[in-house]
């Protein structure tokens, strides 16, 4: 089967299925596994973000998408080189990945001929599904089968810990402007042990004011800015400093601000999401999981200014 993936967490599935030969085209965002950078990629954004603040891509991406145009460019000639019998995109948030339209233009180009598998997770539980999905469809179904029970295992080891106490726990996919995390990450951080703040599980992430993480007050702040690693996301938090309404804030001022690398490891609905929730098991529950190994270089505390 020749395969095309619109959407990072689908290669790693692909890869973890041992399909990744079968892969013959990626986003420019497919950095994992490693052998996923030497694939051609069909689709590349519009604007580079590295060069860019938040608030600068927040402002680009609000222009595009007002005025109708592209967030993401189809190679068409990569299209039709790997000319797939199966593509799989995702229809959760038009700015995470290439969504309907870059999927409509790229049956139209390939005459309606791949299938379109489309995946739309909202929480922990319709992640390890997706991947049972993608196994159907690759015809792996028992090593997808076998894999989704070792991460179910990861999962309620955490779940089935006692935990003495619940914190409040604000998790911001977002710096500039403020965005609450949604989607999976509320079900993560209940699993973790903490009360989820702000945001529902299942919701897509939101716009948030100032006001309503004040009046949260939370124990504990972790910030995961979509497609940002560790290093990335402090220098950004420097900015959210300034503004003097956020040193109202419980968790800011005892010091219980964490960057974790979201763009590893909550960003992407695939299997490492579970490593995700081992890190927050991990902030929320220092002691609790203190053996608990999780990603090198995967949390960094702030130290309060």
């Amino acid at each position: 089967m020749r395969l095309v993936s619109f959407l990072p967490s689908a290669t790693e599935i692909l890869y973890e299925l041992g399909v990744g030969d079968s892969v013959l085209a990626v986003t420019h965002e497919c950095n994992y596994p490693m052998e996923a950078k030497t694939k051609p990629r069909v689709i590349h954004s519009s604007f580079d973000p590295q060069k860019m603040s938040s608030q600068e891509i927040d402002n680009k991406v609000t222009e595009l998408v007002n005025a109708g145009k592209d967030i993401y460019i189809l190679d068409e000639q990569i299209l039709k080189k790997a000319n797939p019998d199966l593509i799989i995109s995702q229809g959760i948030c038009e700015v995470c990945s290439p969504y309907t339209r870059e999927i409509s233009k790229a049956v139209t180009l390939l005459g309606g001929k791949p299938e379109v598998l489309v995946l739309d997770p909202k929480n922990l539980d319709d992640i390890l599904q997706n991947i049972i999905e993608v196994g159907n469809k690759v015809e792996k179904q028992e090593k997808a089968k076998d894999y989704t029970i070792k991460l179910q295992k990861r999962i309620d080891h955490i779940k089935d810990i006692p935990k003495i106490s619940r914190p409040k726990v604000l998790c911001i996919e977002w710096l500039d402007p403020l965005f609450s995390a949604g989607h999976w990450v509320p079900q993560m951080v209940e699993i973790a042990g903490g009360i989820n703040g702000v945001s529902s599980t299942g919701e897509k992430s939101r716009r948030m004011q100032i006001d309503e993480i004040i009046t949260f007050d939370p124990d504990i702040v972790i910030l995961m800015p979509c497609g940002f690693d560790v290093t990335r996301t402090i220098l950004e938090y420097e900015k959210l400093l300034e503004n003097n309404n956020w040193k109202k804030i419980k968790a800011v001022n005892r010091g219980e601000v964490y960057a974790v690398n979201a763009n590893e490891y909550f960003s992407k609905p695939g299997p490492r999401t579970v490593a995700g929730l081992e890190i927050l098991a991990k902030i929320i529950h220092p002691d609790t999981f203190r053996d608990l190994h999780v990603p090198k270089q995967s949390i960094q505390k702030i130290d309060p200014e």
